[in-house]
């Protein structure tokens, strides 16, 4: 996709001087430790889930201080989800930043030497910010919350609706957050963007930031292997469940699902991450397992995928691998109480908010962003399914670090502008 680059207006340039580095950095790291650990959500479906509500207070409370409209809207206690709205002029489209409020767990504090051995205490290091949370997503909430007051901050009237949603239960797949938001109460937009990580490019002078104008899903899948139990000193006689389930591993891995697409549009195929194997029983030591489960987690889901087909085509592959064992046998279902997540359909590129990230982009970076799907869940995918142009755009970096997460600073504010631009260009400015 490529447009003509117009040069910045003054009021542009005025808006995007007010960016400053040392906001980002200052508010950024308050909001890493704001809750925390309060706040961290496992995906694990067997695992409580977090309660986000001290970050909540402290995001409705930056939306109120700049004259939003602020609701809170929760389907379980100490949960809720933030919205905050600004009515425009009118003439213009209604346009939503999103973003979550939630973070991934941070198990082993010891391993976050970048930190102090404490993953809530942003801490920075040459231009990378360190701590959980900062590139998902502390990091890019900063960067919408500062684009939205710049903007405002220069007397700036929109002629749109602007509403910042900001939800809880992201890394859970989004039930109490933006399924509930969009199915119970009704919440929809013209255009939609989600200030998620879809950086390249780590620390090199080449980087850069997708527009990721559709998602891969995902799902959980338990799959059980049984054999015929036996002692220790006689193996021979029995049938051991882990030892077939240890066979599967390699041709899981590497198998290949129905309705993979020719066009990936820049990420990998679908493909199986073994997450959790537990086999044997408390007590029996002396005896080898007869059942061993695998909980399997698939990402790269493509839109035509569906858990049936997926159980279908790893069923497939475990028959055809425990054929003629005698004595064995498996099972395959989606993990209790998990999400199966689909794929979606791509926002056109020459469709809107596609059209305005591009041109702010190459007014400010000097180059064309690239498009591609993006290979993980994030609201995205709910406000997609609830028919807006739902796009992904951030800072942050695509790779998910467990151990010392970071993001990068000159990224972030660089995306705090292009954020900035962005919502006035869609959503047009009164005279």
């Amino acid at each position: 996709m490529t447009t003509e680059t117009a040069p910045l207006t003054d009021l542009e340039q005025r808006v995007i001087a007010r960016i400053q580095e040392n906001d980002w950095v200052s508010l950024t790291s308050e909001m890493v430790r704001t809750g925390q650990p309060h706040s961290v959500n496992p995906l694990d479906p067997d695992i409580a889930a977090g309660e986000e509500e001290s970050i909540a207070l402290f995001v409705a409370g930056k939306l109120e201080a700049m004259g939003f409209e602020v609701e809170k809207f929760e389907s379980q206690p100490h949960r809720p989800n933030v919205v905050g709205r600004l009515k425009g002029t009118g003439g213009g489209p209604s346009l939503m930043l999103n973003d979550h409020l939630d973070t991934y767990p941070a198990v082993e504090p010891e391993r976050w030497d970048k930190c102090g051995q404490n993953p809530f205490n942003a801490t920075r290091h040459g231009d990378w910010l360190y701590g959980r949370g900062t590139s998902d997503t502390r990091g890019n909430l900063a960067a919408s919350l500062l684009a939205v007051k710049a903007v405002l901050d220069e007397g700036v009237r929109l002629q749109g609706d602007l509403i910042c949603c900001y939800t809880v239960d992201e890394e859970k797949n989004g039930f109490h957050g933006s399924i509930y938001m969009t199915k119970t109460m009704g919440l929809h937009t013209d255009y939609s963007i989600t200030a998620e990580p879809t950086a390249w490019g780590g620390d090199t002078d080449d980087w850069g930031m997708n527009i990721s104008v559709a998602n891969a899903g995902n799902c959980l899948v338990e799959l059980t292997v049984t054999g015929l139990k036996s002692h220790i000193w006689r193996p021979d006689t029995g049938v051991n469940a882990i030892t077939m389930a240890s066979t599967l591993v390699e041709p899981l891995n590497r198998m290949s699902f129905a309705h993979e697409p020719a066009e990936l549009m820049g990420h990998t195929p679908p493909c199986v991450c073994v997450v959790r194997i537990d086999g044997g029983l408390p007590g029996e030591m002396q005896f080898s397992p007869d059942s061993c489960t695998m909980i399997l987690a698939i990402v790269g889901i493509m839109p035509g995928m569906t858990i049936d087909t997926v159980i279908a085509d790893i069923s497939q592959v475990v028959g055809n691998c425990l054929d003629g064992v005698d004595q064995a046998g498996f099972s395959v279902r989606q993990v209790p109480d998990s999400l199966f997540v689909g794929g979606t359909d791509p926002v056109p590129e020459l469709e809107e908010p596609n059209l305005s990230i591009t041109k702010a982009y190459q007014q400010l970076l000097g180059s064309t962003p690239h498009i591609n799907r993006k290979n993980a869940f994030n609201d995205t995918i709910r406000f997609r399914e609830a028919g807006m142009n739902a796009v992904t755009f951030g800072p942050g970096e695509d790779g998910w670090s467990p151990i010392n997460e970071s993001i990068s600073i000159p990224k972030s504010v660089a995306a705090t502008k292009i954020y900035a631009l962005t919502l006035m260009n869609i959503l047009g400015v009164s005279e």
